[in-house]
């Protein structure tokens, strides 16, 4: 929120007069209010101008009814478009008096001074005090933050609002097609319906239809290593590769963190994780991931976001990392824990649809648009739990979609208590989702049963898919041996593997986290074999840093 205390604006062209006003504002209300004064319509303008861009409070404006560069009325009615909250009163001399009262209706003139208005204390000072007062009661502090100005269904919109989620970046969302707020943000920085999402930062300045890369370097994300060598980098920020970072960090080790879209990981985007060791009450992903932000950049981990590694290559023992920028970074060892991500699913129409209804994660993200409408969830794991509980609270009905009878098999038993007493949850069981369909954003989808084949086509404002577990490791390249569905093989298991041999070159045996390739490790739900829990990912990824401690003291 704003600190900057609320702005009384003068402008009279006479100095004398000028001078007059300043002195007698500044008198009663320097304590709580900035008093500025000039004596040039069009200055005061400008000023008010900035003011509006960096979304700071107008309280009152006093303005002298004639004024060579135009009349106090006109400065008035232009001022007002800029910030329509603020009291206006109007400084006339007896002959203006007309003009002052018909501005009471064209323009909503709150009051109009006669001058000389001494002494100030019984013509003055009341009269601005009743003004002010009223002004108090009605002014709501405003954020001060990043605002998002779009549409609620544009998948433009989306990636931004998740981006910004997703980093942990406090953001205001304004739809643009309600309230005065987003007309007024669009007008003041020029930006046409066509040239949205609009994103307005804390000190004025916009950004029109940026993308992330953009985002990310206007808040000052560092995508670009400050040094030569590291002892270790880590390669995704989910709990496993966050808790690599404040192990290595801690004991001493050079690391570096990088993150290709947001810190967190699947677990990242939960409302809230009840069995994680020692949070009884639970706490979300975005609370652990910015208490495990905190304490890796305490201890001096350097984090890269958003910035994709997309090969490692060995020379002489060192990792050379290939940043999606064309750049690279050295290392001397590195910690694959990139994660998985949610399967895409294939039913027809899902596709025009993503980020305009169609959601994979990003429940926390967009619940709030749909108060009162129906969602779907599709899948049966604890993350589509978790998405089912927070979106209840806003949807009038969340229905879980599954291929399955039940969520015993799949589902911790206390989320599936928790769903059973929600009432506006409900379960689609044996159903799968066939069809979506809309306009220019989801409307119906249509779903099978698959025991009788039958169809059927529900009302459907939103879709959140929380399917399967795709690991992200299609940049590695054919020198990490993984198994047949994408997951980094370590330790003892690559022994089954007829490529190991030909690979490994050293006397001694993988450690249990490593890959086929010395110095390079695997932790966390990338890893063949992996619990997908959050709490072994953390487990993991700080075991990684044992074996990381091991091989760099052999080499």
């Amino acid at each position: 929120m704003a600190d900057t205390k609320p702005l009384i604006l003068a402008v009279d062209d006479d100095h004398n007069v000028l001078q007059a006003v300043n002195r007698d504002l500044r008198k009663a209300f320097r304590a709580t209010y900035r008093i500025l004064a000039t004596t040039s319509a069009k200055e005061a303008l400008d000023a008010l101008e900035e003011v509006a861009r960096k979304n700071d409070p107008v309280a009152l404006l006093v303005s002298d009814q004639r004024m060579p560069e135009m009349l106090g009325v006109d400065f008035l009615e232009k001022a007002r478009k800029l910030h329509p909250n603020a009291k206006r009163v109007l400084l006339t001399a007896y002959s203006d008096t007309d003009a002052a009262i018909r501005a009471i209706n064209d323009i909503q003139l709150d009051y109009y001074l006669m001058k000389p208005w001494d002494p100030p204390e019984e013509r003055l000072f009341p009269v601005l005090n009743d003004l002010l007062d009223e002004w108090q009661a009605a002014y709501k502090p405003l954020y001060s933050g990043i605002r998002v100005i779009g549409y609620p269904f544009s998948p433009k919109s989306h990636r931004l609002k998740d981006f910004l989620a997703g980093n942990l970046i406090p953001y205001r969302w304004v739809d643009a097609q309600h309230g005065e707020e987003a007309q007024g943000l669009m007008s003041l920085h020029a930006v046409a319906e066509n040239e949205l999402p609009l994103v307005v930062f804390e000190d004025g300045s916009a950004l029109r239809d940026p993308d992330t890369r953009m985002v990310a370097e206007r808040i000052g994300l560092q995508h670009t290593a400050l040094h030569a060598l590291y002892d270790v980098a880590i390669i995704g920020a989910g709990p496993a590769g966050l808790a690599a970072a404040v192990y290595g960090a801690s004991e001493g080790l050079k690391t570096i963190l990088v993150e290709r879209r947001a810190p967190g990981g699947q677990a990242g985007t939960s409302s809230r994780i009840e069995n994680y060791l020692g949070f009884p009450k639970g706490l979300s992903g975005a609370d652990l991931t910015r208490r495990a932000i905190a304490q890796a950049t305490r201890f001096g981990t350097e984090f890269l976001s958003p910035q994709e590694v997309t090969s490692i290559t060995l020379k002489d023992g060192y990792k050379i990392l290939q940043l999606g920028d064309g750049s690279t970074l050295n290392a001397r060892s590195a910690i694959v824990t990139t994660g998985v991500d949610y399967r895409k699913l294939d039913s027809s129409g899902l596709d025009q649809f993503t980020g305009a209804g169609v959601y994979y994660g990003a429940a926390t993200t967009e619940a709030a648009n749909f108060v009162n409408q129906q969602v779907f969830v599709v899948g049966g794991g604890n993350s589509a739990g978790q998405a089912a509980m927070y979106l209840s609270q806003f949807a009038a009905q969340v229905h879980i979609v599954i291929r399955k009878e039940d969520l015993t098999s799949t589902m911790s038993s206390y989320l599936i208590d928790q769903i059973a007493g929600t009432p506006n949850i409900r379960l689609e069981p044996c159903a799968v989702v066939v069809e979506a369909k809309g306009s220019d954003r989801l409307e119906q989808l249509v779903l099978e049963d698959l025991r009788t084949r039958e169809q059927r086509e529900v009302t459907a404002a939103a879709l959140f898919v929380f399917i399967g577990a795709k690991p992200y490791t299609d940049w590695l390249q054919d020198s990490i041996i993984k198994d047949k569905r994408g997951f980094v093989v370590t330790g003892q298991e690559l022994k089954h593997y007829a490529a190991f041999p030909r690979i490994w070159k050293e006397d001694r045996d993988p450690y249990l986290l490593e890959t086929c390739q010395p110095g390079i490790f695997a932790a966390g739900d990338v890893r063949s074999g992996a619990m997908n829990r959050v709490a072994s990912a953390v487990g993991e990824g700080a075991m990684s840093i044992s074996f990381v401690h091991q091989y760099l003291a052999a080499n």
